[in-house]
Order: structure tokens, then C-alpha cells, then sequence
């Protein structure tokens, strides 16, 4: 048996768990008046306020609300409170984000008894470590570990014993990565159902979909061979920036890129990681947003290095904008050192590792600001904590 373990509006609770007084209160946690909404309390849902929502959209449904900034370091400190209780269950234990997590059960009815005992012991535990709730899902498949904890939310256990009778209730939209396009394409053909994916057949939902139709299908009839892996490394790592103003200058766009390469290598070289692929992000005022990426020669945790390829992806995007956010990142990560060493150039290389240790060092004692490239000096008040959006802090980490 499998579990999946997610926390009830998990930004918002905390806020209200560390501020009483707004308890009951519509409470949307998101940054600025151009960002998003991060999350949301179920009072603020109320109102038809929802995560990624604009925050200025949310201010029309709830002008009520209580609109507060992200505080990622204080919800990183409850999540570890969080996983420390999950571990107390199974050593397998994979944390998917700051606030869900699935759980290998296999073996352990010894020690916590059938699924439904086991589902209200988590939630026992959790709520006695955090003051939070969460809602559990447990189940023989992973993906449907996901769905139940959905089924009952706020504060909620649901357990699946058999698999064909479940199946039978799971509606397109609840299936993980399933978007909106994919469900406006498949109910034209009549199919709003994961099992009514079956009556199209195998190579259908493959000439559709391609390895995603396949993927699909061993859903639809119950089959999921992806377990719990235990703890994932960081798969990528990025940093981006809501502009005050939508802009199309790209001289201004690049500027603002090379602050935040500078801020992803900086991170990557705390986490001992360098990555090989390159991914730039842009999102136009009309919210449309856009990602490209390329893989490097060789993976790098270096902004002189970084740089020129994210630079080259933002030229060689065609429409003009104006954009309303933009973003860089590394993808790919290994740890530092890993894979093909440098051939060529390693005295060169020797001075430019030891030029970022020197950077890092004066950053770490000094703060981010303290030394900076020329190139984006005129635009490094823009990155200013206070003034970036509060959700853009991270969690570039997947």
C-alpha cells in the first residue's frame, strides 16, 4: 500500500497558525500587486480564489482578503516538521514538494495496522508535530495515491482497496498532467472519463498523444509501475522576476538575466550542483507563458557560462513582448564534478572556480549585493527581496 500525503493549503495555514487572529479569514499569500496567487485559505476559495490566479484578479473576488506575502523559509522550516513525521512511518519516503509527500507502506501493518488506521495515524502525527492537517490518500497504485488525497480535502483519508471500482469514478481532469487542451480534445470524442479512454484503443491514444496516449492508457486500466523512489535529488533550480512594468526592451531583459544566473549559480554552488541544460522563461502581459531551453557542452555552475546561452535563447525568441516576467534556470543536475571531466583548458578552469568560490564568499558575508556584474548593476535593485515577488523565491527546485 502506497500513501499520499498533501497539506491542507499549506502557505495560507501556516500564516494563520502563526497569526490566530486570522483564523476564518479569507487569507491569499502572493506577491505584489502583478504576481500570483500562491495559495489560498478554503475561506478565500470561497470566493472563487485559487493558486496561480493574478493577484489582482483575486483582489476583484475578495477585495475582503487578507493579502499577505510569501515567507518560503517559514514554510520550509514547518515542511521539515512535516517529513520528520512521515519518516516516523516508513523510511521510504519521497518528497514530491515543501508540502505533499508519498509514503511506501509495504510491510508495515505489523507495526500500524490496516490502511484506514494507518491514513489516521499519519494525520494524528502530523497535526501534533505542525498544528496543521492534511489530507491523506492511500492506495495500490502511486497515482491514484494522488487522486484519493484530492477526494476529501480539507482534513481528509480516503482509502483504495480495490482498484477497478475506483477507477471507474476518476474523471479526465483529477488524472495528473492531463491539462485543459487534453481534456477539451478528448471530450469532443466523448471520452470525460479515465476507464472511456479504453474505447478508443491503444494505438489511438498513441497516434494522439504519442508516449503520453501510452501512458494513459496503462491508467486507464490500472496499471502504474512507478513505486516511491525515497528522497529525489533537485532536478533543476531557477530563479525568476515579476516586472513592476511590462516591457519589451530586451537590452533591460538582459540585464535582469544576467542578475538571476548570478543568483542561480550562486545557489547551485551551495547545493554542490552544476547542470547541463539551460532554461529561459517569459511570461507576456497577457499571462501566455513560454519556456525554452538548450542543452550546454558541459554542465557548468557558473553565471559567464550560463549566461550566453540564456542570452541566445532570448534573442533568438521572435515575438516582441512586452513581457511581464522573466526567468533563467539549469536543468539536468548532477553533483558537482560528475561526468565527463575537462579536457582542455584546466588551468583556466582552476581560476574561474576559484574566482566563483571568492564571489560566493563575499556574497555569503556580505549579502547577494555585495559584488555583482557590471552588466546587470543597473538593474540589481529590481532583484531586491523586498521587492520581488515573494513566490519567485524557489522554489525554483524540482
Amino acid at each position: 500500500m502506497l500513501a499520499h500525503v498533501d497539506m491542507d493549503a499549506f502557505y495560507a495555514s501556516v500564516e494563520v497558525m502563526d497569526r490566530p487572529e486570522l483564523k476564518d479569514r479569507p487569507v491569499i499569500v502572493g506577491g505584489g500587486k502583478r504576481g500570483v496567487v500562491s495559495a489560498a485559505s478554503y475561506a478565500a476559495r470561497e470566493f472563487g480564489v485559487r493558486s496561480a490566479m493574478p493577484i489582482f484578479q483575486a483582489r476583484r473576488l475578495c477585495p475582503q482578503g487578507v493579502f499577505l506575502p510569501v515567507r518560503m523559509e517559514r514554510y520550509k522550516e514547518v515542511s521539515r516538521l512535516v517529513m520528520a513525521a512521515l519518516a516516523g512511518f516508513t523510511p521510504l519516503v519521497e518528497q514530491v514538494s515543501v508540502d505533499e509527500a508519498y509514503l511506501d507502506l509495504t510491510g508495515t501493518q505489523g507495526l500500524w495496522g490496516p490502511p484506514r488506521q494507518t491514513g489516521l495515524a499519519i494525520k494524528k502525527s502530523v497535526l501534533a508535530q505542525t498544528g496543521l492537517t492534511c489530507s491523506v490518500g492511500l492506495a495500490p497504485l502511486r497515482f491514484l495515491c494522488k487522486i484519493a488525497s484530492e477526494r476529501d480535502k480539507p482534513d481528509g483519508l480516503t482509502v483504495v482497496e480495490e482498484v477497478e471500482p475506483f477507477l471507474v469514478t476518476i474523471a479526465l481532469r483529477e488524472v495528473p498532467g492531463v491539462g485543459a487542451k487534453a481534456q477539451e480534445r478528448l471530450k469532443a470524442m466523448g471520452v470525460t472519463y479515465l476507464t472511456q479512454l479504453r474505447l478508443l484503443g491503444r494505438q489511438r491514444l498513441e497516434d494522439l498523444m504519442g508516449a503520453w496516449g501510452l501512458r494513459l492508457w496503462d491508467l486507464a486500466h490500472g496499471i502504474d509501475p512507478q513505486g516511491v523512489g525515497g528522497e529525489r535529488g533537485v532536478k533543476s533550480l531557477s530563479h525568476e522576476i515579476t516586472l513592476e512594468e511590462d516591457t519589451a526592451d530586451r537590452e533591460l531583459l538582459a540585464s535582469l538575466l544576467l542578475g538571476l544566473c548570478q543568483k542561480v549559480c550562486r545557489r547551485l554552488r551551495r547545493h554542490g550542483l552544476w547542470g547541463r541544460v539551460a532554461v529561459l522563461k517569459l511570461r507576456h502581459a497577457d499571462f501566455k507563458l513560454v519556456t525554452r531551453r538548450t542543452s550546454l557542452r558541459r554542465p557548468t555552475d557558473r553565471a559567464g557560462e550560463l549566461y550566453p546561452v540564456a542570452r541566445a535563447l532570448l534573442d533568438a525568441y521572435a515575438l516582441p513582448g512586452p513581457f511581464r516576467l522573466i526567468g533563467v534556470g539549469l536543468a539536468e543536475l548532477s553533483p558537482l564534478g560528475s561526468g565527463q571531466d575537462i579536457l582542455f583548458g584546466r588551468e583556466a578552469n582552476g581560476r574561474s572556480q576559484a574566482l566563483s568560490r571568492a564571489e560566493d564568499a563575499i556574497c555569503s558575508r556580505f549579502g547577494e549585493k555585495a559584488i555583482s556584474r557590471a552588466g546587470a548593476l543597473e538593474t540589481l535593485g529590481a532583484l531586491d527581496h523586498k521587492r520581488q515577488d515573494r513566490h519567485n523565491q524557489g522554489e525554483g527546485e524540482k
